[in-house]
């Protein structure tokens, strides 16, 4: 029932921790990190949609990733969130990235005008080849407005033997098994993870790795519970965490923008950080905050 890909398990696509002014918060980043790593998280992902990668200039991104790395030191994997909609800076920061010792860098596709296939393919491939690190594709379509469908995913894996993963954010457990069928004819390893919190189980029995998702943020001991759960077999106990985190998604609908809810819940769960987010934005009110405190509870 375990596993064995190179990357596999939970993977928190963390928050990026700033003071009230916008300036990151390192000391607090680095609590945060700490608590991933003593919960038991597989990885964290720098700069993916929830720590708002599109907002913060390449420069600080750089900065802060070489920060996470040298913070973690080795105790869980770090991926790179290189997204970007031009191709030079995307490459840039990827082998800054790589300089800075990550693991893996995961890509988005470029937004705003979605890439037919064969635009997809060379704007993956170009960045593949720049790099002699591990790629993970970033699939997701209701806000990059195109679609990395499954006989796309599998072409990219066969043509680049360094493309080994994806996070699939569709919210339909269909379109991740076709994916993960595809893709593993040609390499059974590769690992498909699914972009929503609340398919952990059903990603692993359509012989997927895991998740990388926001709620890890939040209650990271949940989904180490439900990961080693599901591989000891226990269902029961893996039913219970994925009770708990069905029951956590209502944190998704708080606020105007989820990362200031899951900023939100963060604090309430007890690291006084700021839940402000980058504009243009409605920062998370004081009734909402309200909320968020009653679902934990």
């Amino acid at each position: 029932m375990t596993t064995n890909p190179a990357f596999s398990g939970v993977v928190c696509p963390s928050i990026t921790i700033t003071a009230d002014d916008g300036t990151i918060d390192y000391e607090l980043w680095g609590r945060h990190l700490d608590h991933l790593i003593d919960a038991g998280i597989d990885g964290v992902l720098v700069f993916g949609s929830i720590g708002e990668f599109y907002a913060f200039d390449l420069e600080i991104k750089k900065r802060a990733v070489d920060f996470v790395v040298r913070h973690v030191n080795g105790r869980m994997k770090v991926f790179a969130g290189v997204g970007d909609t031009d191709v030079d800076r995307v490459l840039d920061f990827a082998r800054s990235a790589q300089e800075s010792g990550v693991d893996a860098i995961v890509v988005v596709s470029p937004y705003y005008f979605g890439p037919s296939d064969g635009a997809a393919k060379r704007f993956f491939g170009t960045i593949a080849d720049a790099v002699d690190l591990p790629v993970i594709l970033y699939n997701f379509p209701a806000r990059t407005g195109s679609d990395l469908d499954p006989a796309l995913v599998a072409d990219l894996a066969r043509e680049h033997a360094n493309i080994v993963g994806m996070k699939d954010t569709v919210d339909t457990i269909s379109h991740t098994r076709k994916v993960i069928r595809a893709v593993h004819e040609v390499n059974p390893d590769f690992a498909v993870f699914s972009g929503f919190d609340e398919y952990y189980l059903v990603n692993r029995v359509s012989g997927g790795v895991g998740v990388i998702s926001g709620l890890t943020n939040v209650e990271p001991e949940t989904f180490a519970r439900l990961r080693d759960a599901y591989d000891a077999g226990d269902f029961a106990e893996a039913t219970a965490a994925a009770e708990r985190i069905s029951h956590l998604m209502a944190l998704y609908d708080q606020a105007d923008l989820f990362i200031s809810a899951i900023k939100g819940a963060v604090r309430a769960k007890g690291l006084e950080i700021s839940t402000l987010i980058r504009e243009p934005a409605v920062q998370l009110t004081d009734a909402q905050y309200d909320r968020i405190r009653e679902l934990l509870r």
